[in-house]
Protein backbone atom coordinates (compact mmCIF):
# COMPACT_ATOMS: atom_id res chain seq x y z
CA UNK A 1 0.00 0.00 0.00
CA UNK A 2 1.96 2.89 -1.45
CA UNK A 3 0.55 6.42 -2.15
CA UNK A 4 3.24 9.20 -4.14
CA UNK A 5 2.39 12.33 -5.23
CA UNK A 6 5.28 14.05 -7.45
CA UNK A 7 5.66 17.17 -9.46
CA UNK A 8 7.15 19.14 -11.99
CA UNK A 9 6.56 21.33 -14.41
CA UNK A 10 6.54 21.72 -18.11
CA UNK A 11 5.73 25.24 -19.50
CA UNK A 12 2.67 26.42 -18.42
CA UNK A 13 1.39 23.25 -16.80
CA UNK A 14 2.12 21.55 -13.84
CA UNK A 15 2.14 18.38 -13.41
CA UNK A 16 1.58 16.11 -10.35
CA UNK A 17 2.20 12.10 -10.81
CA UNK A 18 0.03 10.23 -8.19
CA UNK A 19 0.60 6.91 -7.67
CA UNK A 20 -1.02 4.13 -5.33
CA UNK A 21 -4.16 4.40 -3.46
CA UNK A 22 -6.51 7.07 -3.79
CA UNK A 23 -8.50 6.90 -0.56
CA UNK A 24 -9.63 8.36 2.94
CA UNK A 25 -6.23 8.31 4.13
CA UNK A 26 -4.28 9.20 1.16
CA UNK A 27 -6.64 12.26 -0.54
CA UNK A 28 -5.78 14.65 2.03
CA UNK A 29 -2.08 14.35 0.68
CA UNK A 30 -3.20 15.14 -2.74
CA UNK A 31 -5.56 18.06 -1.90
CA UNK A 32 -2.47 19.49 0.04
CA UNK A 33 -0.36 19.24 -3.21
CA UNK A 34 -2.99 20.70 -5.32
CA UNK A 35 -3.37 23.41 -3.05
CA UNK A 36 0.25 24.25 -2.95
CA UNK A 37 0.58 24.48 -6.44
CA UNK A 38 -1.85 26.77 -7.03
CA UNK A 39 -0.35 28.78 -3.92
CA UNK A 40 2.74 28.81 -6.11
CA UNK A 41 0.90 30.51 -9.15
CA UNK A 42 0.27 27.21 -11.72
CA UNK A 43 -3.48 27.66 -13.05
CA UNK A 44 -2.70 25.02 -15.57
CA UNK A 45 -2.67 21.30 -13.89
CA UNK A 46 -2.17 18.12 -14.98
CA UNK A 47 -2.98 15.10 -12.77
CA UNK A 48 -1.51 11.52 -13.90
CA UNK A 49 -3.96 9.13 -12.35
CA UNK A 50 -2.59 6.54 -14.79
CA UNK A 51 -0.30 4.31 -11.68
CA UNK A 52 -3.73 4.76 -9.63
CA UNK A 53 -4.77 1.28 -8.48
CA UNK A 54 -7.80 2.32 -6.15
CA UNK A 55 -9.99 5.47 -5.86
CA UNK A 56 -12.86 5.42 -3.07
CA UNK A 57 -15.09 8.32 -2.34
CA UNK A 58 -13.23 10.76 -0.86
CA UNK A 59 -10.49 10.40 -3.89
CA UNK A 60 -13.22 11.53 -6.25
CA UNK A 61 -14.09 14.59 -3.45
CA UNK A 62 -10.71 15.50 -4.31
CA UNK A 63 -10.64 15.74 -7.53
CA UNK A 64 -13.98 17.18 -7.64
CA UNK A 65 -12.25 20.12 -5.53
CA UNK A 66 -9.52 20.36 -7.41
CA UNK A 67 -11.48 21.21 -10.40
CA UNK A 68 -13.35 23.75 -8.75
CA UNK A 69 -10.18 25.43 -7.11
CA UNK A 70 -8.45 25.36 -10.48
CA UNK A 71 -11.80 27.00 -12.01
CA UNK A 72 -11.88 29.90 -9.78
CA UNK A 73 -8.46 30.92 -10.86
CA UNK A 74 -9.42 30.46 -14.23
CA UNK A 75 -7.51 28.09 -14.62
CA UNK A 76 -7.12 24.57 -16.57
CA UNK A 77 -7.30 20.68 -15.04
CA UNK A 78 -6.62 17.78 -16.89
CA UNK A 79 -6.51 14.33 -15.61
CA UNK A 80 -4.35 11.17 -17.60
CA UNK A 81 -5.86 8.24 -17.30
CA UNK A 82 -4.82 4.89 -19.50
CA UNK A 83 -4.85 5.31 -22.98
CA UNK A 84 -7.71 3.61 -24.10
CA UNK A 85 -9.62 6.31 -21.85
CA UNK A 86 -13.18 5.40 -21.00
CA UNK A 87 -13.04 2.09 -22.78
CA UNK A 88 -10.61 1.31 -20.30
CA UNK A 89 -10.78 -0.87 -17.49
CA UNK A 90 -8.64 1.30 -15.09
CA UNK A 91 -10.29 1.74 -11.33
CA UNK A 92 -10.31 5.45 -11.63
CA UNK A 93 -12.56 5.44 -15.14
CA UNK A 94 -14.98 3.18 -13.50
CA UNK A 95 -15.27 4.88 -10.00
CA UNK A 96 -15.86 8.23 -12.06
CA UNK A 97 -18.25 6.55 -14.36
CA UNK A 98 -20.41 5.16 -11.94
CA UNK A 99 -20.60 8.28 -9.89
CA UNK A 100 -21.55 10.37 -13.09
CA UNK A 101 -18.94 12.67 -12.84
CA UNK A 102 -16.50 12.02 -15.95
CA UNK A 103 -18.03 14.12 -17.93
CA UNK A 104 -16.74 17.27 -15.85
CA UNK A 105 -13.21 16.34 -16.45
CA UNK A 106 -10.96 16.75 -19.46
CA UNK A 107 -9.45 13.44 -19.79
CA UNK A 108 -6.19 12.41 -22.01
CA UNK A 109 -4.53 9.24 -22.28
CA UNK A 110 -1.03 10.61 -21.70
CA UNK A 111 0.75 13.18 -20.19
CA UNK A 112 2.31 14.37 -23.50
CA UNK A 113 -1.11 14.42 -25.20
CA UNK A 114 -2.57 16.13 -21.88
CA UNK A 115 0.26 19.09 -22.15
CA UNK A 116 -0.97 19.46 -26.17
CA UNK A 117 -2.72 22.06 -27.55
CA UNK A 118 -3.65 19.94 -30.49
CA UNK A 119 -5.23 17.18 -28.52
CA UNK A 120 -9.01 16.67 -27.49
CA UNK A 121 -9.94 14.67 -24.51
CA UNK A 122 -11.03 11.33 -24.53
CA UNK A 123 -14.76 11.43 -24.78
CA UNK A 124 -16.97 9.98 -21.42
Amino acid sequence: MTFNVTGGEQGEWAVLQVSGELDLVTSPVLRQRVHDVVAEGHHCLVLDLSEVFFCDSSGVGVLIAARRLIRSCQGRLRLVLPARGAADGSHVNRVLGALGVRRLFDVYGDVDQALGDEGEPLSA
